[in-house]
């Protein structure tokens, strides 16, 4: 016959083990909905209160700033391959 303490035993074991997953998940989810909800400003171009306001750092980092450079990418791309001199 199996030993009750054994069995037991095993079951908090893993039960704890599952919490602890659970906790270590729960922590990175909450890094990274901080990280992401702390780019949500400049990717929609609210200026930050430090850092960077203006310039090109900022502006590739802005929605706007991203679009236009991939419509620039893309009409460049396009010129080149229609053999298109400036």
């Amino acid at each position: 016959m199996t030993d009750i303490s054994a069995v037991a035993s095993s079951a908090v074991t893993f039960v704890a083990k599952q919490a602890a997953d659970l906790n270590k998940a729960a922590g990175a989810t909450a890094t990274s909905f901080a990280n992401v909800l702390a780019r949500v400003p400049t990717a929609i171009g609210i200026p930050p209160k430090t850092g960077f306001v203006a310039g090109p750092t900022y502006e590739a980092n802005t929605l706007a700033g991203q679009t236009k450079a991939a419509f620039n990418n893309t009409l460049n791309a396009t010129k080149s391959a229609l053999h298109i001199k400036p």
